[in-house]
């Protein structure tokens, strides 16, 4: 199973859309079953209605309530809790990544035997400043944590439900996932993926909140980088019998 997790805060206008565009996408699945949890993360608006109606139209699609907005990355790690796939998605809320990429990425990722297929926005639909703050961020953060993932910030990837369980978590994780998947070993690769503007809603990103606590984000992950350590056991003895 493949399960699909989408975050969302104060997106009532983009979820009828994007959950109408998952299901459509994942017809393509012909050898594998999935699922779509949205992570309500606090909303404010019609959210949690419109989710009650995406799920009553579809049962493959499931969604949770957070007590309070605890934020993006918090979201998705409550998804993966919840996930009953061996393999996990991501997606923004918002609607700019296209669930149509899922089914090949989900296709390379066990064809290529890799653990991460990370998606890369080949045609950035963003603001200026979105993009001069993801360029200068990535740049950044590959000069210092050694990694060269092309476009860490893109919210669109497929892995292993086992790489999930190692990722510590702090506010801002999700900028920084494929990058501390590479520092622990795991296998990557990147694919070119659709990119949309943003039609509905407002984003909740600006110059302040993007770029400045990525970048305070990168010198804590130098700091993991050099102190965390993620042991894997490479072999024990059998249980006793009896």
């Amino acid at each position: 199973m493949l399960s699909i997790v989408i975050p969302v805060k104060n997106e009532e206008e983009t979820i009828p859309g994007l959950a109408a565009e998952v299901s459509q996408a994942m017809q393509r699945l012909v050898d594998a079953d999935w699922e779509c949890i949205w992570v309500n993360d606090g909303s404010t608006d019609r959210t949690a209605e419109v989710l009650a109606k995406v799920v009553q139209d579809d049962p493959h699609h499931r969604w949770l309530r957070l007590e309070r907005s605890f934020g993006q990355s918090a979201g998705l790690v409550a998804g993966f809790s919840q996930a009953r796939g061996a393999y996990l998605a991501t997606l923004d809320g918002d609607a700019q990544n296209d669930p149509a990429d899922l089914p090949d990425m989900f296709a390379q990722l066990r064809r290529d035997n890799v653990d991460m297929v990370n998606g890369v926005r080949a045609k950035r639909q963003d603001s200026l400043v979105r993009k001069l703050s993801s360029k200068v961020g990535n740049g950044f953060r590959n000069a210092l944590t050694g990694n060269t993932v092309t476009d860490v910030g893109c919210a669109i990837r497929v892995f292993r439900k086992e790489l999930a369980r190692q990722i510590p978590v702090w506010k801002g994780m999700h900028r920084f996932f494929p990058t501390l998947a590479v520092m622990q070993g795991y296998r990557i690769t990147e694919r070119p993926v659709n990119h949309r503007p943003r039609t509905q809603g407002k984003t909740k990103y600006g110059i302040n909140n993007r770029l400045w606590v990525g970048i305070a984000d990168t010198i804590a992950v130098v700091w993991m980088k050099r102190r965390l350590v993620w042991p894997k056991i490479a072999d024990q003895s059998p249980p006793e019998q009896g």
